[in-house]
This record gives C-alpha cells, structure tokens and sequence, in this order.
C-alpha cells in the first residue's frame, strides 16, 4: 500500500461509492430462502472493487470501522428497497463490535429507518481473527441478542479457536468455511468433520449453513448429512438482484433424495410425529407435576423456551422419583423445572429419514420408553415414541422381506415399480438402467446351478459396490436382469465401471483353458454345437422425460426397448437411448460405449 491508495480509499469511503450484491441463502427441506448475505463492492474498474482488496486496504489505514458502517448502512438500504424477504446476513468484524469508538444501537437505528426489525437481522461474526478479550466480545454479542439480533459464527473452522469460540458465544447459527466444504464428498477427514459439526449443533440447537457449495455431489452428500441450509455457486452467484422465490432448477442440482425430496414422506420421521402439550421454560416441578395428574396417559413432555425451541425433556417416571424422596415434594416443588429436565434429549429434524434417525437412536443409548423430539426450522413440531419408530422400521423391514429376491435380497418388481413412480409423482429427473447377463443360459448348464446363483450373486455385489457413493437404487426383476435408478448425471460412467468390474471379477468362475480361448463350445437347444462367448452384461439406460411418461410400465418399456438393442452385440454393450418419450414409432439411439 501507498499514499496514493490510502488518497482512494479516503475518497471511496467520502463519496460513499460502495455496492452491496446479495447472495440467497437456500433452505432446501422447504424449498424456499432462509435470506440473503450481504457483500459489499467497491466501485466497477476500482482498485478496490473486490472486498479482499478493500478490507485489506481498509487494515492498513486503520478505516475497518469506518468501512464496515458504510458496508452495513448500503446492505440495509438496499435489502429494504429490494423488498427481500427472510433474513438479512451481516458481516461484522469482532474488532469493530470491540471498538471503542463503534457505537452501540447504531445497526438497530438504521434497520428501524429502514422499516426493517431486528429479528430480520443476522450478525456474522468472522472467525478468522484472534480476538483478545473474548469475555468482552461474549458480553457485546448479548447485548445484540437482547436486542432481538441473531448471531451467527462464519467461516467455522478456517480461524484460530473455532470450537472454543463456538462454546463462548453459543450462537444461534453457524457457517461452515467453504474449504470444508470443496470436494467433501471426496475427503473422508472432510466428511467426518461435517459429521461432528452436525452432531455438535444438535447438541446445542444451532442452525448449520454450508457455504461455498459448487458441485452437485458437495451439495447431495450434505443433504445425506442432514445440512439442508446451502448457499454457493452452484446454486446462485451474488448479485445486485437475488431470486426472491425458491427456482426449481435446484431439484435438478439438488436430486432431493431422502431428507430433502420427501419422494416418500413415508420414509422421513416427520410423518410419525404426535402432538403432546409442552411446557414452557419458565414452569416450575410442581405446574409439571399437575399436569402428569390431569392428563395419566402422558409419559414425557417437552420443555421449550419462548421461541418454541426444544431445550429439553421431563419424565413422568423421573418427576415422581425426585418427589417420592423424604421432602421431595418440599424441596423440588417450587424449583424450575430447568433443575430437574434432561437437558439433551434427541432432537430431530422433520425432514431426518427413518435411518438416520435409527442409527442416531442406537448411537444415543436411547431408553426404549422415552420420546424423540421434532423439530422444523429448528422450532417444536412434536414428539415421536420410540416403540412407534421401532414398529415402524421393523414393518418396512418385513415388508421388504416380502417382496426381495431370495438370492440377493435386493428389492424386487414392487419396490422398483414405487420407486420409478415416486419419482414420476414429484417430476424428479433420473435414469434407469436395465442390466442383463448374456449367455447366462449355457453357462448355468455347463457349470451348474450352484455356479449361476454365485455369478448373479456377484453382479449383485459389482452394481451396489459400483453405485454405492451415487445411493443409486438398486433392484432386482428376477433370474439375472436388474434395475438400477440414478438420481445424478453420473449413470454413463458407472454402468461402464459395472461392465469393467463385471468382466474382471466374473471369469474366476471359469477354467483357464475356457478364459485362454474366450469362450467354450456347447450345444444348443437344436443339438446343434456352438461357441460361447464368456459372459457378458448388456446394459440399457434411458433418461425418461416426465411430461410424457404417466406411468412406471411406460418408463420400463423404455428401458427394455434399450437393453434389447445393447444384446445386439456380442460383447459386453452399454446402450443409451435418446428416445425419451413413450410410443414412438422409431428409435434414435446415441451408441455410447462398447467393452470387450
């Protein structure tokens, strides 16, 4: 820096030329914008246009205060003309919430100026610098949380003290740093980490932002985590003018599997949910007391606080111990029920799928007597036995049972038929690709039933280790054809890894004079001599296109008409069909792939 760029800040921050792009921020359980981040600008063709090199010029000549105001004065100002909807995300440094000469009540003045309230209103606090009185940095932002702010910890994980930081503010919301979030899905260390922070929030009620998403398998494996609350490239740059309404083309990024698809509400913890009363914060052991009296069938209750968020759990049987103690009653009945409630109960989330929530139940140490609380956006919904998500879980167990192939145990004709029609119902695009084993006739009477049961069994194995990280759905139609349902554009390359893994791992089954010579001869069903190939996958995939197909059989139709082309050829043949409507008279066809 110079004094020539200290000349063009001071007359930057005197002309008040600063711009403010919002970026939304998606809640994609709900399919609508949590709110907007406010980022500032300097002037187009500035030196100082992009922020780092504002803030760092703004550093240097010790203008951060000054800066952040104006910053903060533009983003009110202009988030109040836009007429945006939902909450408004400040970036505030803790240096400038520290400074003396920054003054107290000014943010709550211009937003109230603005016709604007304070519980629209988040405070970003960054947590890429050290700050050195934290207990005053504690009592700063409670100030602000009186007021009726939200705080909220960004860039979590890329400063010096995050967790520690995280204990000592307990904000109501954290971002999680983008460099977390780049190719999570590829980084077992990234994953974990997302998975204690997803833990840790539960633990103490906080809202989780992923920030930073730019890749369609970021965005899905947050969603398999249970982070629902997403901003980044992927789903919208910042701009001068940010969507004010949820853009369906997230459905296509976003696939909305299990937590965020509801394609079948059956499977998510939110169609089990049951009203019970809850009991306010403020209530003491006694008020409890009288209401386990009145109402006998009640065996746990809620504790919320005054935003209808869940802050913990009292039992029936628990309440009675403490008071059936010599003077219980005397020493407990005027006291908070805060005293006595167990303070982390399992929370959930409406949108949580079943087996999430089992796994967490297992994880928890649950007591089968107890209840599991639900929330949505983070407020009371209700409870949910956990007799009741047992049953539940072991009926769809038996169900499956019902209707799986024997020798695999994959889901049969019915599964996949809900499957496909599920999908049709919620016009979520996928592909579907129809597997089927060719000369599987000669080899099964060549080397025997055992021997076929094993090559199915293993293509069984090839598909779902080969789909595994796309949660492709995977079943089985019976003998040696299978079914697989990709929610991604990825379908091309695996079906090609299905064939590679198929044809490497199959010819154990085979002698080496048989794998020397490519094949065998056997004999037809003429008598008639003929040489085998070994065995080969014919594959079919279609992309079916939902204004047109009304129906699963429609959709299947499609894939068989492009599984039958793939056996056209005598080696292993990947077929992708661009015919996408049904009834059509011809085909027209993209032959992909072909593998020896």
């Amino acid at each position: 820096m110079n004094v020539t760029d200290q000349q063009k800040l001071t007359t930057l921050l005197f002309e008040q030329t600063i711009s403010t792009v919002f970026q939304p921020i998606f809640d994609l359980s709900n399919k609508t914008i949590l709110g907007y981040e406010a980022l500032s600008r300097g002037p187009k063709g500035h030196d100082f246009e992009m922020p780092i090199t504002l803030f760092q010029a703004a550093e240097q000549f010790g203008k951060v205060a000054e800066l952040e105001l104006l910053c903060r004065r533009t983003a009110i100002k202009n988030f109040a003309q836009l007429q945006l909807q939902g909450q408004l995300f400040l970036n505030v440094s803790p240096r400038t919430l520290l400074d003396p000469c920054h003054k107290k009540g000014e943010t709550l003045q211009l937003i109230e100026a603005y016709g604007l309230k304070a519980s629209q209103v988040v405070i970003e606090v960054t947590e890429q610098h050290e700050v050195d009185n934290p207990q005053l940095l504690q009592q700063t932002l409670a100030y602000y949380r009186d007021l009726g702010f939200t705080i909220a910890i960004d860039d979590l994980g890329a400063g010096h003290s995050g967790l520690r930081k995280w204990s000592e503010l307990n904000p109501d919301i954290v971002k999680i740093d983008k460099y977390f979030i780049d190719h999570c899905h590829q980084s077992v260390v990234k994953k974990e980490f997302l998975k204690s922070i997803i833990e840790l929030a539960k633990a103490t009620n906080t809202a989780v932002i992923a920030e930073g998403i730019e890749h369609d398998h970021e965005l899905q494996l947050l969603l398999e985590l249970g982070i629902v609350f997403a901003q980044g490239y992927l789903l919208e740059r910042p701009t001068a003018k940010p969507s004010k309404t949820f853009n369906q083309h997230l459905f296509h990024h976003a696939k909305f599997k299990s937590k965020a698809s509801e394609l079948d509400n059956y499977q998510l913890i939110g169609s089990l949910v049951e009203c019970y009363p809850t009991l306010l914060d403020s209530c003491s052991c006694q008020q409890v007391q009288n209401n386990f009296e009145r109402d006998k069938s009640l065996t746990s209750l809620a504790v919320l606080n005054a935003q209808r968020q869940p802050i913990g759990m009292i039992h029936r049987d628990q309440l009675a111990e403490i008071f059936a103690a010599p003077y219980g009653q005397a020493l407990y009945g005027k006291k908070s029920v805060l005293t006595v409630m167990e303070p982390q109960p399992l929370i959930v989330d409406t949108h949580q799928s079943l087996d999430v929530v089992s796994q967490q139940i297992t994880d928890f140490d649950f007591d089968i007597r107890r209840h599991i609380v639900v929330t949505e956006l983070g407020e009371y919904r209700g409870l949910v036995p956990l007799r009741k998500i047992l049953k539940h879980i072991t009926d769809q167990k038996v169900r499956h049972a019902q209707h799986a192939n024997p020798l695999t145990m994959l889901p049969g004709n019915v599964a996949i038929t809900e499957s496909i029609e599920q999908r049709i119902k919620h016009q979520t695009s996928f592909h579907l690709a129809y597997v089927d084993l060719n000369h599987f006739k000669q080899f099964n009477d060549l080397y025997g039933y055992a021997s076929g049961d094993a090559v199915i069994k293993l293509l069984a194995n090839v598909i779902r280790e080969c789909t595994k990280e796309s949660e492709g759905f995977v079943g089985h139609i019976g003998g040696d054809d299978f079914m697989v349902i990709f929610d991604h554009d990825g379908a091309q390359q695996i079906c090609r890894d299905i064939i590679e893994k198929f044809e490497h791992q199959s010819q154990s089954f085979f002698t080496p004079t048989h794998i020397e010579a490519g094949g065998y001869w056997a004999t037809n069903r003429e008598g008639q001599k003929q040489f085998v190939p070994l065995l080969t996958l014919s594959i079919g995939l279609v992309n079916p296109d939902l204004q047109y197909c009304e129906n699963s059989h429609q959709v299947s139709a499609l894939a068989t008409d492009a599984k039958k082309e793939a056996k056209r050829y005598r080696q292993s043949y990947l077929f992708t069909c661009n015919r996408r409507k049904p009834s059509m008279p011809s085909m027209d066809v993209e032959r992909v792939s072909g593998l020896n």
